[in-house]
């Protein structure tokens, strides 16, 4: 069968070159030219885990908010979750074998798994709006049409709808209807029910300006505006219709520059958020009073979703286990205002989502955010049953009974397979609702940290070896003890180093009391890094 498959598709997706890619924490990700056939062999190896665990696998083809001449794909396993790690090995296998070796590897993929391949398989693809990714949609159910795959092609999606629908899928209708309009729906519907009934909204308004990065969240959240009726209103920029996708906009953009994207005329009080490229990511951003421009990311959100739920499930008087994952690039003064104000338990885990949401499990109730933006709420199947039961149950109090009521809306609004910047958006706007917060009392919770982020090029990233949840560097020799030395000249001072997963780059993070303080600790940071583990180029 794996003979005949092959025999199917090099013709049409050969490997036309040795360049090597490598299944990471977003999939594969490189330029559109070079996924054709490697694009194709996913839907093949898609096909082999669907019927390895006898359920509905998605593909995604997106490179989120990378440039828009780049593209990707990554698997999603049967609850929405990310592909399977042991699976990743697979894929780089898979990807980058010869064509006359593709059927041996294939056949001794289904041998190891064990996979019966009478079992049916059902494949979910979707795509983002970039050029290449029609003709990569086509390469992919090209793959799993040799393998008698059943492809389900939803077009254009968001990445969070894809795994979304994926779910939706394979739990026959329990998590919400595996349509755009049953997404929309479900989202809609709790957000209104969660919105309208506060009658004190304090200083809050409900207009946004989204800056959709050009990119798939456009059209979707348009989608989703004809739902809400005059529950929301929010002003759609950056749609596609003129711009390039993520060129000077979307939320990476935002967050790394700090600044407002081209599209949007920022004024004072003005709240706007910002999607990447496939909707995974949100960051919000506003101008004081000021005429500063002050960044609302990840770490804010997720302090703002933490502390809600926390209040929730105090009123609800049930005992449950919340916790918040962040990674090493989360603000200090957040962890800090977490721990201390919020009392909510911290964890550290390594820069990914799959690190995070894998940490976030580990909870009743798991709020993982990456400064980045991308992050969501998991809820235990254990906790949604107490919850649920809770809001029935005439033994408890009628505050107790609303509370629960109002946490089970509140995880129907939640898209738990994965980062949703559409979901989040309506999250935080019932939270900053209930608050009565504007922008400016969100953002005087608590003040940041100054910080840096930059990069260093070098011969192999390989060399840099770091702990799990890389705060420290443990190779080359010499390397973390010269970063201690450096941090300590400053105040409230921190740094770290990692490698990236993609490029031959090692990237930079340093805090300190001060911008230009983090700014020259981040400059002398590498400058270490640039002397010890090979920097190329010239030297910072």
């Amino acid at each position: 069968m794996t003979e005949e498959a092959v025999r199917q598709i090099t013709p049409y997706f050969p490997r036309k070159s040795d360049k090597f890619i490598q299944y990471g924490t977003a999939g594969f990700r490189t330029k559109g030219s070079d996924l054709p056939h490697v694009i194709c062999r996913m839907g093949l190896l898609a096909v082999l885990r669907s019927k390895l665990k006898k359920a509905c696998i998605g593909v995604m083809i997106t490179a989120s908010h990378n440039p828009e001449d780049d593209n990707g794909v990554k698997l999603v396993d049967p609850l929405g979750e990310m592909l399977e790690i042991s699976w990743e090995k697979l894929a780089t296998n898979i990807a980058n074998v010869s064509d006359d070796k593709l059927s041996e590897v294939l056949s001794s993929i289904i041998e190891q798994e064990k996979i019966d391949m009478a079992v049916p398989a059902t494949v979910i693809c979707a795509r983002d709006t970039r050029p290449s990714s029609v003709s990569l949609s086509e390469a992919l159910q090209r793959g799993i049409q040799a393998l008698n795959g059943e492809c389900i092609d939803f077009g254009l999606l968001t990445t969070p709808q894809l795994h979304y629908m994926v779910r939706c899928k394979n739990t026959n209708g329990a998590y919400g209807k595996c349509t755009e309009n049953g997404y929309n729906a479900k989202l809609a519907v709790s957000f209104v029910k969660l919105q309208n009934p506060v009658t004190d909204k304090g200083k809050y308004t409900s207009e946004l300006t989204v800056d959709c990065a050009n990119g798939v969240g456009a059209n979707k959240v348009k989608e989703l505006i004809k739902f809400l009726g005059d529950s929301l209103t929010v002003n759609v920029c950056n749609d596609g219709s003129t711009g390039k996708l993520n060129y000077m906009c979307g939320a990476d953009y935002v967050k790394v520059n700090q600044c407002s994207p081209n599209g949007i005329n920022l004024t004072p009080g003005m709240k706007c958020a910002s999607y990447d490229g496939d909707a995974d990511r949100i960051v919000y951003f506003f101008m004081g009073a000021d005429n500063k421009f002050h960044l609302m990311d990840g770490d804010r959100i997720a302090t703002l979703v933490a502390g809600y739920l926390k209040n929730l499930v105090k009123e609800t008087g049930l005992t449950l286990n919340l916790g918040l994952v962040q990674t090493a690039y989360a603000n200090g003064s957040s962890t800090k205002y977490i721990t201390d104000k919020l009392q909510v338990p911290v964890a550290c885990a390594a820069t990914g989502v799959k690190h995070l949401h894998a940490m976030a499990v580990g909870f009743d109730i798991g709020v993982y955010f990456e400064a980045n933006g991308h992050g969501t709420v998991i809820f235990s199947d254990t906790a949604e049953a107490k919850i649920r039961e809770a809001g029935k149950n005439e033994s408890l109090t009628e505050a107790q009974r609303k509370a629960a009521e109002t946490l089970c809306t509140s995880i129907d609004l939640i898209n738990q397979t994965v980062g949703d910047a559409i979901s989040d958006m309506l999250l935080v706007e019932v939270i900053l609702c209930k608050q009565g917060y504007d922008m400016q009392a969100w953002f005087e919770c608590y003040s940041d940290l100054p910080n840096r982020q930059l990069k260093v090029k070098v011969k192999d990233r390989t060399v840099i070896k770091t702990t799990a949840d890389e705060t420290q560097a443990t190779s080359p020799d010499g390397l973390q003890s010269a970063i201690d030395e450096l941090v300590k000249k400053y105040n409230s001072a921190r740094s770290f180093v990692r490698p990236s997963g993609t490029e031959d780059i090692v990237r930079v993070y340093a805090e300190a009391d001060t911008q230009e303080a983090a700014d020259s600790l981040a400059n002398e940071v590498c400058k270490v890094v640039y002397d010890i583990a090979g920097g190329i180029g010239e030297r910072p």
